[in-house]
């Protein structure tokens, strides 16, 4: 995706050259087997990814909460009363296919290894979408991960929870299913919590927050639309092959079409929900990011772009 000049005006464009070398430092390496096991369907990462991008990205994202626990300390100092400890909470942001989840999960593990004794959990906001149920009764089934098929006020107020402390119970969805779960999970008041999805930086429908109020740190993961169809493409195929066996999943039924079919109802899902929700949705929230992580065709990140002010 090319961007606006006046979009990038308050933007540091940093090489990935230039970006390695901002920290040096080595802090412990994943072994080849836990960089495997986070990875998305389909997505790409390397050791060298982890050094070169990721490495840096841990330092800076250590800059920032040292930042926000002396202001912390310093507003409590100025009210006169002890300031109580809030969680770091991290979003994390970008197309469907642009690989978030694998991004999510690698901060995940790496955070938990620079800071060992605190809490990292990790959160997709999917768990707040509507039931299907609910979107059929809505009529908008057919546009799920729109902006109007999330409870924007559940999450809301699962953050702003999560920021005074508490312990809060979610909703759990299921890809495999395609649908939100009967059962929940409890999120127990973590020191650092990462927030991944497409719906990240938008607003509630009140347009009076934004999710991204409650975040001290931003992501926005970024590649031009063309690629990340071709990787939308790719996964999709993907989900396919692993569904034959299994008649519970929801991608199963469409395992019977020939390969030409699901390449046209692939390129037509593509076309008429995915590039039309990046295009007026999710692009538009990029530059509420702090930190943008540009990926080439070969899911390689070359181009980070750090918020000036």
């Amino acid at each position: 995706m090319t961007f606006m000049t006046t979009e990038l005006m308050h933007y540091d464009k940093i090489t990935r050259r230039d970006w390695q070398n901002l920290y040096k430092k080595t802090i412990p390496i994943l072994t080849e087997t836990e960089l495997e096991n986070i990875k998305s369907i389909n997505d790409e990462i390397s050791l060298q990814d982890v050094n070169d991008v990721y490495l840096p990205l841990v330092q800076l994202i250590r800059i920032y909460m040292k930042t926000m626990r002396d202001l912390s300390f310093s507003k409590g100092l100025f009210l006169q009363k002890i300031a109580e400890s809030q969680p770091f909470i991290i979003g994390i942001a970008g197309s469907v296919a642009v690989g978030k989840s694998t991004t999510a999960r690698l901060l995940q593990l790496l955070l938990t290894q620079t800071f060992k004794n605190s809490q990292v959990a990790l959160v997709t906001t999917d768990g707040f979408l509507y039931p299907n149920q609910t979107l059929i009764a809505k009529n908008i089934l057919q546009r799920k991960g729109f902006p109007e098929s999330y409870d924007m006020v559940a999450l809301i107020d699962f953050l702003s929870d999560i920021k005074s402390g508490k312990d809060v119970e979610i909703p759990v969805y299921s890809h495999q299913i395609y649908d939100i779960l009967p059962e929940k999970t409890v999120v127990k008041s973590p020191d650092i919590l990462i927030v991944e999805g497409i719906n990240v930086f938008q607003s509630a429908l009140n347009k009076r927050l934004y999710i991204n109020d409650f975040f001290d740190f931003s992501i926005y993961i970024d590649a031009t639309a063309g690629h990340i169809e071709q990787w939308y493409l790719e996964r999709f195929k993907t989900l396919l092959e692993l569904a034959k066996k299994d008649q519970e999943n929801y991608y199963h039924q469409f395992t019977k079409l020939s390969s030409s079919e699901t390449l046209k109802m692939a390129k037509e899902t593509w076309k008429q929900v995915n590039l039309i929700n990046l295009r007026e949705f999710i692009e538009p929230t990029r530059s509420r990011a702090e930190v943008i992580l540009h990926k080439n065709k070969s899911h390689k990140i070359d181009q980070i772009y750090l918020k000036k002010y």
